[in-house]
């Protein structure tokens, strides 16, 4: 409180009550030493620094790319001496391989909705703020453009007519020419007044500039948050499915989400540093950028906005009020006085004082714009929309990414396992013999085909069985009831009977599942037993 403090310079103070947050000093900071990291003798450039920082989001995407063919590579060649029973991953691991990426995909998508929301939203409280401060400055050089041809051409067509009419009087004609005076010294302090034409026009063309590119920006972040919900949801299918099809189609799609998501972190990170460098010194950045069409006091004035600084404009506006105020005077004593000696002159000096009391009401609205505090305001809404909110959703949008590629990552290596699980299980099924009635495979087909060849082979059957009484009567009879049955109950599993045989018959389960060659010699011992039972019972 007591201790006197030393002024600082512009580019070495907060700018009034900004204070810069701590992601953009941090990000600031990184764009200073990619520049001056890499060589210490000749720093790059901010706009070199930054193509130096998406380079490194392009190493990285190649180290990951790498890192897939590489495992892809080890995967296909590595376990091709292996046994058939070993090749087979395990199921288990390849399906919590696939929820855990999902549940991160999803939760990317998330992130990335929540960080593209506060990301636009920041751009749109710039652009409002751009909006109110352009109307401002328009505002004011309406103002000091208005004013200035009411006192050059209003006031001067008033006076001129007034110098006719009281010609005869010369107190009176004094009077027209001190006001003439007067009037002149409002124009020459309202010229010296700063145009914001051209700082209005570059504000205009920036917001137009930065609303073209939000607008694509955020429409190209949904759809691509889309790409990636769509992508993950064909993993699912996929896996589920177990379609190879499904499968291809997600991991083309996949890489290529693996490659949007690498660049879109570069330019994300590359807007995130930019944007917080420019958030550590805004008052530096916008001083370079006017010196050339308006004063440093007056950028000062504006970006500061410290009571203990002086109004650059004050002494314009003081000099403005008290030659109004005199104006004002004068020609209320020429209506007192002379208007009662030259009734014509009532028009005329009615107009003028019209004319003086518009001028007082652009006087007071344009104090008010020149004022800094409603400059100022715009400026601090547009450094927090854009240093904490952009800067904030940037980095979330930078997180997404990276979300993104790691979880299509662990998805592009899990694919070649699952695909590899499902060969397996297809040679399984391979293995299986189709007219196995206890086949699950020969199930679904007898399902989709109810009307296969099974009344052929029953009639064969039958004929055989009648033949074979024909011959042997006795013992036909005895055993043809329950040979029936088991027919019967093999129809209905969808197998066929002319491999099902008598031995089979009083079991206590359904046979296993067995191979083609361990059905040809179980039905051989089984057709030589019978033969031998038919010989022993039925002798010739």
């Amino acid at each position: 409180m007591g201790t006197e403090m030393l002024p600082l310079s512009p580019c070495d103070r907060p700018v009034g009550r900004w204070m810069w947050p701590h992601p953009a000093r941090w990000l600031g900071a990184l764009q200073h030493v990619a520049a001056t990291g890499t060589d210490a003798d000749c720093p790059l450039s901010p706009s070199q620094s930054l193509l130096f920082l998406s380079l490194v989001a392009a190493v990285c995407l190649g180290l990951n790319l790498l890192f897939l063919t590489v495992y892809l590579i080890c995967l296909c060649c590595c376990k091709r001496d292996q046994e058939p029973e070993t090749k087979r991953p395990h199921s288990c691991c390849i399906t919590w391989m696939a929820v855990t990426a999902g549940l991160i995909c999803c939760a990317a998508v998330g992130i990335g909705f929540y960080g593209n929301s506060e990301t636009n939203d920041g751009v749109y409280q710039l652009l409002y703020a751009l909006d109110h401060a352009n109307h401002t400055l328009t505002g004011i050089d309406s103002l000091v453009a208005g004013t200035t041809l009411q006192m050059r051409v209003g006031l001067e067509q008033h006076l001129a007519r007034l110098n006719e009419l009281l010609a005869a009087r010369g107190d009176y004609l004094q009077t027209l020419k001190f006001m003439q005076q007067l009037a002149g010294s409002i124009v020459l302090q309202l010229s010296g007044l700063p145009v914001w034409q051209g700082a209005s026009t570059d504000l205009t063309e920036l917001a137009g500039h930065v609303a073209y590119v939000e607008y694509y920006r955020w429409l190209a972040y949904l759809l691509f948050f889309i790409l990636v919900l769509t992508v993950c949801l064909l993993a699912c299918l996929g896996l589920a499915k177990r379609s190879r099809c499904l499968l291809t189609t997600m991991l083309c799609c996949g890489l290529l989400t693996l490659i949007l998501s690498w660049a879109s972190m570069a330019v994300d990170m590359a807007a995130a540093v930019g944007t917080s460098d420019f958030c550590v010194a805004p008052d530096k950045f916008i001083m370079n950028q006017t010196e050339s069409d308006i004063s440093a006091e007056v950028v000062h004035y504006y970006l500061y906005c410290d009571q203990s600084l002086s109004n650059p404009f004050q002494q314009a506006l003081t000099v403005f009020q008290r030659s109004l105020t005199t104006m004002q005077i004068q020609i209320q004593g020429l209506i007192q006085f002379a208007l009662p000696l030259f009734p014509t002159a009532e028009k005329d000096l009615l107009g003028v004082q019209q004319l003086l009391n518009s001028s007082e009401t652009s006087l007071h609205q344009l104090t008010a714009m020149l004022d800094c505090r409603g400059l100022h305001k715009d400026y601090l809404d547009a450094l927090i929309g854009i240093c904490y909110d952009g800067v904030e959703g940037l980095l979330y949008l930078v997180l997404f990414s990276l979300l993104v590629a790691a979880s299509f990552s662990t998805i592009i290596c899990a694919t070649p396992r699952a695909w590899k699980h499902f060969a397996g299980r297809d040679r399984d099924y391979d293995d299986m013999d189709e007219e196995d009635p206890f086949n699950p495979q020969a199930r679904r087909i007898a399902t989709h085909n109810p009307a296969r060849g099974q009344l052929r082979s029953f009639c064969s059957y039958s004929s055989s069985l009648g033949s074979q009484s024909s011959l042997h009567p006795p013992a036909q009879t005895i055993s043809n009831a329950p040979v029936s049955e088991y027919m019967n109950q093999a129809v209905l599993f969808g197998g066929n009977p002319r491999y099902e045989n008598v031995p089979l018959i009083g079991r206590g389960s359904p046979p296993p599942t067995y191979s083609p060659s361990m059905r040809a010699t179980y039905l051989s011992v089984t057709d030589e037993h019978i033969r031998h039972h038919n010989n022993t019972e039925f002798p010739a």
